[in-house]
């Protein structure tokens, strides 16, 4: 019965999750989608770093958000997005069993890595030509974007989470 109510958690959690993952990144989109990244969503990356019970929410979020992209890049962002994101949010929980604030590190460099490896093929105009100078500066752009953005509000989300026992046994438990 006791994993059975687990269970339940974890779903509703990673419903909850990747709702507001959607959330906070479609009513922004214009800055949400592209070289650089102002994904206000991202933040939710720093939850693995605490149980790795959001990791599933995380990446459904970042699935469904990439899905329903108004400007659509495909399959390739659909898919990429979402699998770089799962590999961040694996990193980040085991990262984070040591220290909760290095876990940042993987959603940037991954995201920087994978999003911004494959983001000039899908943003170049068919007559144009990708050059390794654009790939590099891609993976440059998705990972600073990334940075700042966990730098700024996802690191002091963490503080508020460890300062917050109520807050951080609730989330524990997922």
């Amino acid at each position: 019965m006791k994993d059975n109510k687990k269970n339940i958690r974890r779903i509703v959690y990673s419903g909850i999750i990747a709702a507001l993952y959607v959330i906070l990144t479609l009513p922004m989109a214009q800055f949400a989608f592209g070289p650089i990244q102002f994904r206000l969503a991202e933040v939710l990356t720093v939850l693995p770093a605490f149980t790795p019970g959001f990791i599933p929410g995380v990446t459904l979020g970042c699935f469904l958000a990439n899905l329903l992209n108004p400007t659509n890049l495909g399959p390739v962002d659909i898919i990429g997005g979402t699998v770089a994101t799962l590999i961040a949010g694996i990193l980040s929980g085991l990262i984070g069993k040591k220290n909760k604030y290095l876990a940042i590190i993987p959603p940037i460099l991954v995201n920087g890595v994978i999003v911004g490896g494959y983001l000039p093929f899908l943003l170049v105009d068919a007559d144009s030509e990708v050059t390794a100078a654009a790939i590099g500066l891609s993976m440059f752009e998705v990972a600073a974007s990334e940075a700042v953005l966990l730098a700024v509000i996802g690191i002091p989300l963490i503080i508020f989470i460890n300062k917050t026992p109520s807050l951080k046994g609730l989330i524990e438990k997922v």
